[in-house]
């Protein structure tokens, strides 16, 4: 486990940064005991109306399935999991790094599930994540970041302002929680 609190870079920080927020990687017994507080963020972003893999209404068990698969792959160093706490230690953000990829790429990750809760939004805790995404993926050998996101959606200014490039849009790519067809954005970034 790294614990480590994150100090806003100055090209993100703003006024209304969220003081107190804690960076922390979790290893797979934290992550398998956290999956209650990050399958919340997941039900709360989706019915929010984030893209994310899951249709809406989200069941509880669903979301929480899934977490505990998440902490299966850190348990087999498949991926990373941060996640973002705040001053009351409460989970407010989450975000992966995928590492097990294919033989032919093994200086690759896939970004994925940066979720963050509604009530945090605004406050600088998605490029707090975004910036200990790329530590962690420095630390782990990876050159070479790729993730997708809905097109035209808030999340494209978050990473063309932490340095990814913009690669291509596929139409219809995924559904919204409501079922309503939506485009995907995919980026890349070098670390």
């Amino acid at each position: 486990m790294t614990d480590t609190t994150l100090p806003p870079s100055p090209d993100t920080a703003t006024a209304n940064e969220a003081p107190g927020i804690t960076i922390r990687r979790l290893g797979a017994d934290e992550a398998a005991a956290c999956a209650e507080a990050l399958a919340k963020v997941l039900i709360d972003c989706v019915q929010g109306g984030a893209s994310v893999s899951f249709m809406w209404p989200l069941p509880h068990d669903k979301a929480l399935a899934f977490w505990r698969g998440v902490a299966d792959g850190v348990a087999r160093n498949e991926r990373v999991l941060l996640v973002a706490e705040d001053a009351q230690g409460c989970v407010v953000g989450t975000v992966q790094l995928i590492t097990a990829m294919p033989d032919n790429q093994p200086h690759r990750a896939d970004v994925a599930k940066m979720l963050v809760h509604r009530q945090a939004r605004r406050q600088g805790v998605a490029q707090r994540l975004m910036a200990a995404v790329d530590e962690a993926a420095r630390d782990a050998g990876k050159a070479v970041l790729v993730l997708d996101t809905v097109t035209g959606g808030d999340a494209e200014r978050l990473y063309e302002c932490a340095g990814w490039q913009r690669v291509g849009v596929v139409p219809d790519y995924a559904l919204m929680p409501d079922g309503a067809f939506c485009g995907t954005t995919f980026f890349c970034k070098r670390v």
